[in-house]
């Protein structure tokens, strides 16, 4: 099965768009990631495995795709973990697309299956403005936003 989740990149002051796509298929289990991300989205994949097994949330036995579009943009640090996961967890169909429609995640996950403040919040809040904005602390640095203008 195929997902779409929303996410962001931080390039410089500006926060841009990002599509998480998730591709689950038979074949040997291995996650890719593609879509030009740095070191710490490739270590996204363990991150996202070890938060699905001690968070007791069903993790697909099978190959998973995952496409960070555009690909022209470099993805620069942890805060696709949690749009990744969430992608994951539909395609495995252990939760539904509606789920998170209209939402803007980014956030890192740690192991146990926190979230964690991510750099770069007030860029993605800017990028969001008034839209669906997870997690809490990005909805924060919106409300700081709004105070200041």
């Amino acid at each position: 099965m195929r997902a779409n989740v929303k996410s962001c990149a931080v390039i410089g002051l500006d926060g841009v768009v990002v599509d998480v796509e998730v591709d689950t298929r038979s074949g040997l289990p291995a996650v890719v990631v593609v879509g030009l991300p740095d070191a710490a989205v490739q270590e996204s994949r363990e991150r996202v495995q070890s938060t699905s097994r001690n968070a007791n949330l069903p993790y697909p036995r099978n190959r998973i795709i995952v496409n960070l579009a555009p690909t022209s943009i470099r993805k620069e640090g942890p805060l696709n973990d949690l749009p990744i996961a969430v992608g994951i967890l539909v395609a495995a169909e252990a939760i539904r697309p509606e789920s998170h429609e209209g939402a803007v995640l980014a956030d890192e996950l740690s192991l146990d299956g926190s979230l964690r403040h991510i750099s770069g919040a007030l860029p993605i809040a800017d990028l969001v403005g008034d839209g669906h904005i997870t997690p809490p602390h990005l909805a924060d640095a919106l409300q700081y936003r709004a105070k200041q203008d």
